[in-house]
């Protein structure tokens, strides 16, 4: 399971800028706004100290990461829900995703054009999700209008909650408002998520691009301080990023980058912070495979169960589910070794309902 997350933003906010780093991909970044027609992608690996762990416990042939896929989607502008710029296909691509990463211009230079003529964070983001909402609220008319007259003439309770759903959908819509910061139940959620694929249902996660400069103590920022704002009052994540400096500093190997960080003040890179938080917006975990031929990182989403986590290696394994033999990544840190797990009584035999925890260290046994 990975990750599918769009860079979105308007023209010459840094997008490219960002996943030239993430990637560290030759993608154009240009000056002009639709330098980038079709979506880049680049499988971005997990930072993941407890799997660099494990691999110098065990010594495997070959350490796998776990991996998230983004996509660096050209840029938006005004009017894209009606056409504008390359506005319709680009919504295509975001409809793709499962999350979205918004990167949103927090810095002043001149010699970089702003689509809008001004730094101003808060009508940026506005713009964006209006353009969303609209692209949104097209799609619910269209299909409120194939409902509506089974709704209005049959009792079918399934046909009478998509009818009332939609409705709910378009009240919202039509103010120029993301159903995010609507309060759904569960059933109206997956509806609009699952079935017809809402833009403004998607987790957000907001990047404020800041400068060089203001990465260090980004809270003076006052464009910064309207992402935080904007991002509150959607139940959304906000995170402060320099794309100018990450782009340096993934030029450099590892002994390097964590010296030019030092110089920076930092601990960590922008784009592990970036990662990190992207798995945190659609609470993804990470449980683990371990042995002499392979040491490996894989991704679930909390809450599922053991046969579930099993058909993500393969689907035999969760086809002929027996049992699972689990132990906690911080166990085997403490006792050295699984040998030592067992004397400690650490190693489990779960069944079918275990819910697979982030950090578990897993062997299936199935049978097919």
């Amino acid at each position: 399971m990975a990750l599918k997350a769009g860079i979105v933003g308007l023209p010459n906010v840094g997008k490219s800028t960002l996943f030239n780093a993430l990637a560290k991909a030759n993608v154009e970044a240009a000056n002009y706004p639709f330098a980038t027609i079709k979506p880049n992608t680049g499988i971005v690996a997990v930072p993941d100290v407890r799997l660099d762990k494990l691999t110098s416990m065990f010594k495997p042939e070959r350490k796998i990461a776990a991996a998230i896929e983004f996509f660096d989607i050209a840029g938006l502008v005004k009017g894209a829900s009606k056409g504008e710029g390359l506005g319709n296909q680009f919504l295509g691509h975001i409809r793709e995703c499962e999350a979205i990463v918004e990167v949103v211009r927090c810095f002043g230079d001149p010699d970089i054009i702003h689509v809008e003529q001004s730094v101003d964070s808060k009508r940026d983001m506005e713009i964006i999700d209006l353009e969303l909402a609209m692209a949104d609220l097209e799609a619910v008319k269209r299909r409120k209008d194939k409902v509506a007259t089974k709704a209005k003439t049959s009792k079918d309770v399934s046909t009478m909650f998509e009818y009332e759903t939609l409705a709910k959908f378009e009240a919202q819509l039509q103010q120029g408002l993301p159903l995010r910061s609507l309060t759904l139940s569960e059933p109206e959620q997956a509806y609009g998520f699952l079935e017809i694929h809402m833009l403004t249902l998607k987790p957000i996660l907001f990047v404020a691009n800041v400068s060089e400069s203001d990465i260090i103590a980004p809270e003076v920022n006052k464009e910064y301080q309207a992402v935080i704002d904007y991002a509150k009052a959607q139940n959304a994540m906000a995170i402060p990023i320099s794309c100018a400096l990450e782009a340096q500093i993934a030029q450099l190997d590892d002994e390097e980058q964590m010296a030019f960080l030092s110089s920076y003040g930092l601990n960590t890179s922008g784009l592990d912070r970036l990662v990190h938080a992207s798995y945190r917006l659609l609470r993804l975990a990470t449980f683990f495979t371990v042995g002499a031929d392979e040491c490996r990182a894989w991704t679930f989403k909390l809450g599922m169960k053991a046969p579930q986590c099993a058909g993500i290696i393969h689907t035999d394994f969760e086809r002929g589910f027996i049992k699972a033999e689990v132990y906690h990544y911080d166990d085997i840190i403490k006792h050295g070794s699984e040998a030592a797990i067992k004397v400690a009584g650490k190693l489990r035999l779960e069944g079918k309902e275990y819910r697979v925890q982030d950090g578990d260290v897993i062997f299936f046994k199935f049978n097919v």
